[in-house]
């Protein structure tokens, strides 16, 4: 049998088959959550989403069939390239239209911060890799640091919390299993008490009034947040065990619930499914994260282990934080679940992480399943 075989004979069929049923399911999601809506055109969001899928199963392939190592020895142009794309973004955005996160196109609209998350994976991957065996102090976490600002900076200035954030998350996670010293954790404690208090002045007032409304919330409000986290909690309390069916749930239907097809679709899900069937999503979501986890332990070394950990956990936090934000456990952040809500530039990140993923899997020494 030849190499290339040999090869592909160790491709994660249970990784890409999850993923790959999470798609389908968010397909028929959006389908629903869109269904007779005069403002979203229900052709057209769906049949975007399935050419998302379609072609993030494609980069899927593509960049498993790329040995990873590769990444490393571009991973540098590649993020001079993000940062200047990034500050090409904030520029003409704030010069024309106050500010902007995205470039928009005839068809869609293309969110760099987005693909930057893996990007930023693969820089970080290989700056821990490269400095193993040096000391981990605090030069050490400054080095890495700089580096995550040189991104995460104009992606801040956007503005655009949510993905600031998450890449921070990201940088402290890969920081965290590169061997992150536990007298250093004292120093990160204080910085995360204190960071919140010194950077709340420094939000934008939507940002600021999404802290207050979570903080403070007004029981009578009839828009913004307050109501759509009201809607949330009430098509979620409604779907009881086993929900209404598909295409049956009143909230969404009769669109009392916002942004269902993006940042709430978890509600609507619940709604139409009920206890069991959202259960059933997280368990396959986890399993999607367990995979790329157990990826992460077989991999043939530091960097390729390294690029999973950051894969895994832009997919965990980020169903986490959507998840928290339906159920009021946090403010409004605008994340999506992954895999399931609408997005083509969310949903092709995701799917290339995947890809990574299954490159590190094809080139590990042995595979137990």
């Amino acid at each position: 049998m030849d190499r290339l075989s040999l090869t592909w004979r160790h491709f994660d069929i249970w990784l890409l088959g999850a993923v790959a049923i999470l798609c389908i399911f968010g397909i028929a999601m959006i389908r629903s959550t869109v269904a007779g809506n005069i403002e979203l055109t229900e052709a057209a969001i769906v049949q975007r989403q399935i050419v998302f899928v379609a072609l993030g199963f494609g980069v899927i392939l593509l960049v498993a069939s790329i040995d990873y190592h590769f990444w490393s020895s571009t991973s540098r142009l590649m993020y001079l390239l993000m940062m200047a794309v990034l500050i090409l973004l904030f520029v003409v955005g704030t010069a024309f239209f106050g500010s902007a996160r995205w470039f928009e196109t005839s068809y869609f609209f293309i969110q760099p911060s987005e693909p930057a998350k893996i990007i930023l994976i693969l820089v970080l991957a290989d700056f821990f890799t490269r400095s193993q065996s040096r000391a981990h102090d605090l030069r050490w976490i400054g080095r890495s640091l700089l580096l995550t600002m040189g991104i995460v900076i104009w992606i801040f200035l956007q503005p655009n919390l949510s993905t600031t954030i998450v890449m921070m998350v990201l940088w402290f996670s890969l920081l965290w299993v590169s061997g992150l010293q536990f007298k250093h954790l004292a120093l990160f404690a204080a910085v995360g008490l204190i960071l919140p208090v010194i950077g709340f002045p420094f939000l934008q007032d939507y940002q600021q009034q999404r802290v207050v409304s979570f903080l403070f919330p007004d029981p009578n409000a009839r828009f913004g947040d307050i109501y759509n986290i009201q809607q949330a909690l009430i098509s979620i309390g409604s779907g009881g065990w086993f929900g209404k069916g598909y295409n049956l749930g009143t909230q969404v239907q009769l669109r009392f619930l916002k942004v269902r097809h993006t940042d709430y679709i978890f509600s609507a899900m619940a709604e139409e499914f009920g206890f069991v069937g959202t259960l059933l999503v997280l368990v396959l979501l986890l399993f999607v994260i367990y995979r790329i986890l157990y990826a992460a332990r077989i991999a043939k070394d530091t960097f390729g282990a390294l690029i999973c950990y950051g894969v895994a956990t832009i997919i965990a936090f980020q169903a986490m934080a959507n998840i928290g934000v339906n159920l009021r456990l946090i403010p409004a952040t605008g994340l999506t679940l992954p895999f399931i809500s609408y997005g083509g530039s969310s949903l092709l990140t995701l799917l290339l992480g995947i890809g990574l993923v299954e490159s590190v899997v094809l080139r590990h020494k042995s595979l137990e399943f």
